[in-house]
């Protein structure tokens, strides 16, 4: 699977299921490889990716991330191969073990040990049975990493990772404990407002609750931000760090500053300027590989 330098990663939850095939339809006109979908409280990421799969034709489709607490590890092995047989190849599984309180507060599972159980997850899929024809190869696997032993993992049982909220920085120090040959695919929001009290105002509504979650705030934290960066809804260094706003110049140095620092894909996730959550065209057009 070729997933290009640069892929979108993007909500469709304020779509109609028409208007996401559209979306999709357009990401990939514009020359974009891949496509990035999350999971949290709305649309099911493997039916999602299955609807924008059937609207397109050469798009790759990925989950960034499909939760492991919401699908056994045969439903998850099962639900990929259906995916990776169904559309010639072009599925791409992102998993990860989310969070504490999306875990508990709203799915009412046990958390539990992420390490221990992710490794023992994977290892179930590796075995998990599937009577049905079986795609021309395996679909790709990525794990939702931030933390090194996470990051390990994704190294050992999987092709990748996919770390989320993340500097520059992050993407050097995930490389290092991957090694070589593994896929990085850092996401990366992105805003074209070159104002920085409302680019500032828009990247705050935007990472607001991330910075509510210990993950998150842990790995922030081994880049030298400290709980005064997190009050407030996040200080202009913090917001300065996960948001990549200004010009286009400026947004196309930081994917450049992630490729440079280990990155093989950057998922770019295109912020509105008004803070509407749906994509800002005019960035996901100027950053497209067949513009640059």
């Amino acid at each position: 699977m070729d997933i290009g330098r640069v892929g979108i990663w993007t909500f469709c939850e304020e779509m109609s299921a028409a208007e996401a095939a559209a979306l999709a339809v357009r990401i990939e006109r514009l020359g974009y490889k891949t496509l990035w979908i999350p999971e949290a409280i709305g649309r099911e990421a493997l039916v999602s990716a299955a609807w924008l799969l059937a609207a397109t034709e050469r798009l790759n489709v990925a989950t960034g991330i499909a939760n492991v607490y919401a699908r056994d590890p045969v439903t998850m092995a099962a639900g990929a191969k259906t995916l990776a047989e169904q559309s010639g190849g072009r599925f791409l599984l992102g998993v990860g073990v989310s969070h504490r309180p999306l875990v508990e507060g709203v799915r009412g599972h046990d958390y539990g040990r992420p390490l221990s159980y992710m490794r023992t997850y994977l290892e179930r899929m590796e075995v998990a049975p599937y009577a049905a024809v079986a795609p021309a190869e395996p679909p790709p696997v990525v794990i939702g990493a931030l933390h090194p032993k996470m990051l390990a993992l994704a190294a050992e049982k999987t092709r990748g990772a996919h770390p989320y909220l993340v500097p520059p920085e992050h993407t050097a120090f995930a490389r290092a404990q991957l090694g070589r040959g593994p896929w990085l695919c850092p996401e990366q929001k992105v805003l074209l407002e070159t104002d920085a009290t409302k680019a500032r105002a828009v990247a705050r509504q935007a990472i607001a609750m991330y910075l509510t979650l210990p993950n998150y705030r842990r790995n922030l934290a081994r880049f030298g931000f400290t709980d005064a960066d997190f009050d407030g809804m996040g200080s202009d260094r913090l917001v300065d760090a996960v948001v990549a706003w200004g010009d286009e110049k400026a947004i196309a140095a930081r994917v450049k500053a992630h490729h440079d620092a280990g990155a093989d894909h950057v998922c770019v996730q295109p912020l509105h300027p008004e803070g509407i959550p749906l994509p800002d065209w005019r960035i996901v057009e100027a950053l497209a590989p067949g513009t640059r």
